[in-house]
């Protein structure tokens, strides 16, 4: 597998699908992939995002938390691939010399890179996926400027307070 180096370059809601899209950049391209997610999961990366600080800690401090104490650190995330409908993520942990992939979503990949400060990579097949017949999910063009115009026309408050 080849992986690219990616960015978070936009959450928004689905209007279709009532469902959170959190969009990954390829660096040094103008490749794009929306992968949708939870509504929870949506939250903590915006609240990430816009540098919100919880009164409590979230899961996503959780786990920052757990990291921390164990003194390990998150190498890398790495979005891997995608099986029926259905995207698989590895956080890339290291502790005393000894390296760990941990299966993951990959919205909480993306939330534990955000906290931990990790890199996020992308298969760069990933980027050439094309929704076909029979598919749940919307046909979206690969393109950014086909997904910026898409996302323009979603109301940012229908994803809450927290505007990125």
């Amino acid at each position: 597998m080849n992986f690219l180096e990616a960015r978070i370059d936009g959450l928004a809601l689905d209007m279709t699908t009532n469902s959170p899209v959190v969009v990954l950049a390829a660096l040094e391209t103008d490749r794009v992939l929306p992968i949708w997610i939870g509504h929870a999961e949506a939250w903590g990366i915006a609240m990430q995002l816009s540098g919100v600080e919880p009164q409590r800690p979230m899961t996503y401090d959780l786990i920052k938390s757990i990291i921390d104490s164990l003194k390990a650190v998150v190498n890398r995330v790495e979005i891997t691939e995608l099986r029926e409908q259905t995207f698989y993520a590895k956080l890339h942990l290291a502790v005393n010399g000894k390296k760990y992939q941990i299966d993951s979503r990959p919205s909480d990949s993306i939330a534990v890179a955000l906290k931990t400060g990790a890199k996020i990579f992308v298969n760069e097949d990933l980027f050439n996926l094309q929704t076909g017949e029979g598919d749940e999910r919307p046909d979206i063009p690969n393109d950014p400027e086909s997904l910026r115009e898409r996302l323009r026309k979603i109301n940012p408050e229908d994803f809450g307070k927290y505007s990125l």
